[in-house]
C-alpha cells in the first residue's frame, strides 16, 4: 500500500503576495500554478515560488492547517517562513508536522 502524504503550502507570487493551499502532490501542484492551471489567484501572478510547506498524513489535517494559515496576518506568515528558512540553513533537520 502506498501512503500518500498531504501538504499545506505557501507560495510567493511574482508580485510578492503569498498564496496558501493544500495538495497531495506538491511538485505537481507547483507546476500547475506556474502553468496557469492552479488557483485563479495565482494565474495572473506567475511565476510562483514554493517558500513553505508542512506534511500531514490526512487530507483533513492539511485542510485544517490551510485554514489556520489563511487566518494569519502576512507578518505572522513571513515569521513562520523565516523560522523554517533559518532552521534549514543552520543544518537543523526539519521534521514534518503530523
Amino acid at each position: 500500500m502506498v501512503l500518500l502524504m498531504n501538504y499545506t503550502y505557501i507560495v510567493q507570487c511574482s508580485d510578492g503576495s503569498l498564496y496558501t493551499g493544500w495538495t497531495n502532490d506538491l511538485e505537481k501542484r507547483i507546476k500547475a500554478h506556474n502553468a496557469g492551471k492552479g488557483a485563479k489567484y495565482t494565474k495572473s501572478r506567475r511565476p510562483v515560488v514554493l517558500v513553505y510547506y508542512e506534511e500531514f498524513s490526512t487530507k483533513e489535517e492539511a485542510m485544517h492547517r490551510e485554514w489556520e494559515i489563511k487566518r494569519m496576518s502576512r507578518q505572522q506568515k513571513m515569521k513562520m517562513i523565516g523560522s523554517r528558512e533559518s532552521a534549514s540553513t543552520s543544518g537543523a533537520a526539519l521534521s514534518p508536522r503530523s
